[in-house]
């Protein structure tokens, strides 16, 4: 991997030495434009000028910068040799004095893998879009400084652009004589440090709030996406969004939006879902839906717009000192945009996504050998990277919703507001948030974090009833479990919800008791004496973090009436809960697809409608003994096409059907529908077949060789957008030939040509479950080709190679033999690398034990 891997401790070593006062940063991108794009990285110039004291005069430090070559170097008006100081990553600083000046003149590269300044072609018309993207460290790859979170300094760019050209930066900027000059920002760490520059669609609009001190607060709003993409872009909806969230957050943060404006950009080829660069925040144009989607789209991105918006408190505001301390922002973020939601705008069900989407993220990622606690040990950079996942984001969301159930809501955020006031500006450790907590709710926080926060694992609640003579509760008890290698029983605030039948057949509740279960078994007194139930439900409400499991009587009830049960977020527990037993090979994976089949044509939450499309799919691909497979996926692609048919026309649930049904079909009788259905000679009440479903049409089509390169062209021709582009890179490797998987695997791993998009697009076309056979040969190629992918591409696309064409396919002992192998021939690749390897192998012996535990339903 290109760039020097930064440690926990020499960024500890630099911070105890030096202080940042400011940044000047002076870019000319008008290199972007024009030229051929020849064999080299395309460059451009980058002079910062960094002012910063060091506490022990006379000292050596370094700063960072990632760039193919330097001009000039100046130290304290000496100028110094940068081919003996730079070694294209660090630039060494010796004999430092008490103040000093840094300049660095470089020139830096454009970035195809979208981390550093991505540079974007448009295929439709020609146009070049420029944007950065830095966390956790890839700023070094636009300017130099000093690339760690806790030396936070005030900022002021410039930047020379083609003309014609609009640029954005993290402050209001004005344009003279070709130059942009931004103003000067608030002290902030150098990865939320942004730009974003090109012909974009701009559109703006004012949020106005009166403060409690009488003041009036305007902040300039601006949103803003390629030209290509204006026509589909409903900003108003963005902007209403974006006012809900402001009146939420001020409302219950009491610390005003500290950055002046509020600009969000919709940028292409985007490796994240958001980044929360203050003034600036960028998204990935997906969010700008090209046809119709379903309500749980519009949530999601609803979802995503505040949780970037929490970041401007929790992250930028205040910041960890360390990546350790990554939960600090990312936990909070993630619970604050769904509770934001739920608050603020029209998503008032927000949290039975939380409940079904996004905590199933959470469940998987911490039952990985890779887990770890919220707090996690981060020892360097590619560690960090990788740490971006359910457990900070997901678990960490859902271990603070339990905390505001453990010490109210308004304690919690009067803990909140003490945070921003006393730690503005500044980086912070876990004990300085648990320091307020303590404050505002009187409870033993050191406690609480060592269980949820310094612990990692997840545990299983158990409901167990005993009934008197009379046939009703004698005694109902939970009972907890926790896994051998993370063995921590923690104490969870739940609710127990008792279920039954009506008399016309729905399944409700008809009684709740809220309890702190402690240790391996709790008695949950107050539900003493209550009528039998058919369902019990622990975690009803959805209140801690545990996985659910369910006593015989329970789970008889769901599987006969999981339909007629009447609240939708104890239906969403429920079907998540059922997952969970499935992939851990408690549940059938064929009970499961048969639930789905029976009762997901009953679900009126379309988010949990698309989950349970994906974990059904998921269930097909991995969890179903093979010699049921064809079986499973015929059921699944009749049922999809039955429920399509019934399904309201126009409804948001007939094109859900729709698209499960597009990802189901194989049999020629489904494929000659969809054709008819892409050619107008077929035709479903209600189903408007846009440019987006033509392409999930489209892709079975060329999975099973009923679509070849000609047509795919011609869809290509229809569609000439960079979103066209991507489906139909994906489309060409999803056809079924050996010579068609040997050029898809070449341009993936043996060049560099591809864009991060297009690699990403690549590899989701080559993993095909139904070729299965012609993927057989790449299972050892990709062992012998994952180290040196990983030391030669960018980290972003060597996560995308070693996640993505793992031959999970190859399900089975001789592959997961193969795994340990390489495991254990390679105990000293980088740690990172192990830790994607580790995960896959895991995956991959969770569908072995689940395929083993469907077969000998089959055998019975």
């Amino acid at each position: 991997m290109p760039g020097e891997n930064l440690t926990r401790e020499e960024a500890r070593e630099r911070a105890a030495l030096l202080s940042v006062d400011g940044y000047e940063v002076s870019l000319d991108v008008r290199s972007a434009v024009g030229g051929p794009e020849g064999d080299g990285p395309r460059t451009f110039r980058s002079v910062t000028t960094i002012r910063f004291r060091c506490n022990e005069p006379g000292a050596s430090s370094f700063a960072d910068l990632v760039a193919p070559g330097v001009t000039a170097v100046s130290l304290n008006g000496r100028d110094l040799d940068p081919g003996e100081v730079f070694d294209g990553s660090r630039i060494l600083l010796e004999d430092l004095a008490a103040d000093n000046e840094l300049v660095v003149d470089a020139q830096c590269a454009y970035s195809r893998t979208g981390e550093g300044m991505h540079r974007f072609v448009d295929p439709e018309d020609g146009e070049v879009y420029l944007y950065t993207q830095y966390e956790p460290a890839d700023s070094r790859r636009v300017f130099a400084n000093f690339e760690q979170p806790d030396l936070k300094a005030p900022f002021r760019f410039e930047v020379r652009a083609p003309e014609g050209w609009t640029v954005w930066s993290n402050g209001v900027g004005e344009q003279h004589d070709g130059v942009w000059r931004f103003a000067e920002t608030k002290p902030i760490s150098t990865y939320i440090t942004c730009v974003v520059a090109g012909p974009y669609h701009y559109v703006t609009d004012t949020y106005a709030r009166e403060l409690p001190d009488g003041t009036r607060l305007e902040i300039p709003l601006g949103a803003l996406c390629r030209k290509g993409l204006a026509r589909h872009f409903d900003a108003d909806d963005v902007f209403l969004i974006t006012k809900q969230g402001l009146d939420f957050f001020h409302e219950h943060f009491d610390y005003p939006y500290p950055f002046g404006k509020y600009d969000q950009a919709f940028v292409p080829e985007y490796n994240l879902g958001a980044m929360e660069n203050p003034g600036l925040v960028t998204f990935r144009e997906e969010y700008i839906f090209r046809g119709k989607v379903t309500q749980a789209s519009y949530e999601a991105r609803a979802n995503v717009i505040l949780h970037e918006m929490a970041h401007m408190w929790f992250g930028d505001l205040v910041t960890m000192v360390w990546w350790d301390d990554l939960w600090l922002k990312e936990s909070f973020a993630d619970f604050m945009g769904t509770f934001a939601n739920v608050g603020a705008t029209r998503f008032e069900d927000a949290w039975i996504t939380f409940a079904n989407r996004r905590k199933a993220w959470a469940y998987r990622a911490d039952q990985l050998p890779s887990t770890h606690p919220i707090t996690a040990d981060i020892r360097d950079l590619q560690n960090a990277k990788l740490n971006f996942d359910g457990i900070t984001y997901a678990k960490g969301a859902s271990v603070l919703k339990q905390l505001v159930a453990y010490v109210g809501q308004d304690a919690f955020l009067e803990g909140a507001r003490r945070y921003f006031k006393r730690h503005a500006y500044g980086n912070t450790r876990l004990g300085d948030l648990l320091a307020v907590l303590g404050e505002t709710s009187g409870r033993d926080m050191g406690a609480w974090a060592r269980s949820w926060l310094q612990t990692a694992g997840v545990n299983a609640l158990t409901p167990q009833v005993l009934l008197d003579a009379d046939g009703r509760i004698d005694e109902l008890a939970v009972v907890q479990e926790a896994a051998e290698s993370h063995p921590e029983l923690r104490p969870h605030r739940v609710a127990v919800g008792l279920y039954r039948r009506s008399q016309v057949g729905a399944l409700e509740r008809y009684a709740r008791a809220e309890v702190d279960v402690d240790g391996a078994r709790t008695v949950v007194a107050e539900l003493a004496g209550q009528d039998a139930p058919e369902l019990v439900l622990v975690n009803d409400d959805d209140l801690t973090f545990c996985k659910i499991r369910f006593d015989d009587t329970s789970l008889a009830t769901l599987r006969e009436h999981l339909g007629a049960l009447t609240d939708p977020l104890a239906r969403a527990l429920c079907w998540s809960a059922l997952w969970n037993l499935t992939r851990d090979a408690l549940l059938p994976a064929r009970e499961f697809v048969d639930l789905v089949l029976r009762f997901g044509g009953r679900e009126t939450d379309i988010g949990v409608l698309q989950m349970l499309h994906a974990w059904a799919q998921s269930a097909l691909v991995h969890y179903v003994a093979p010699e049921w497979r064809a079986a499973a996926g015929t059921a699944l692609a009749q049922g999809a096409l039955a429920e399509l048919r019934q399904a309201e026309p126009g409804s948001e649930h007939q094109l859900a059907w729709a698209r499960f049904f597009a990802a189901t079909a194989s049999a020629p009788a489904d494929l000659e529908l969809l054709r008819g259905l892409l050619e107008g000679t077929e035709e479903i009440a209600g189903l408007d077949v846009d440019q987006e479903l033509r392409w999930a049409f489209l892709e079975p089509l060329a999975t099973y060789g009923a679509a070849d390169e000609k047509v795919l062209a011609a869809e290509l021709a229809r569609d000439d957008t960079a979103s066209g582009k991507r489906h139909q890179v994906r489309c060409l490797a999803a056809r079924p030939s050996a010579a068609v998987k040997a050029q898809a695997w070449a341009q993936v791993v043996e060049s560099d040509a591809l864009s991060n998009a297009l690699v990403e697009a690549t590899i989701a076309g080559f993993e095909r479950p139904s070729q299965r056979e012609l993927l057989a040969p790449y299972a050892e190629k990709y062992f012998a080709a994952i180290g040196r992918v990983w030391r030669e591409r960018s980290i972003q696309i060597g996560m995308d190679v070693v996640r993505g064409l793992f031959p999970a396919l190859q399900d089975s002992p001789e592959t997961l033999a193969a795994t340990d192998a390489w495991l254990t021939a390679h105990e000293d690749a980088p740690p990172a690398l192990r830790r994607l390897v580790l995960e896959a192998r895991d995956d991959l012996a969770r569908a072995l034990r689940g395929q083993e535990c469907d077969a000998a339903v089959g055998a019975a």
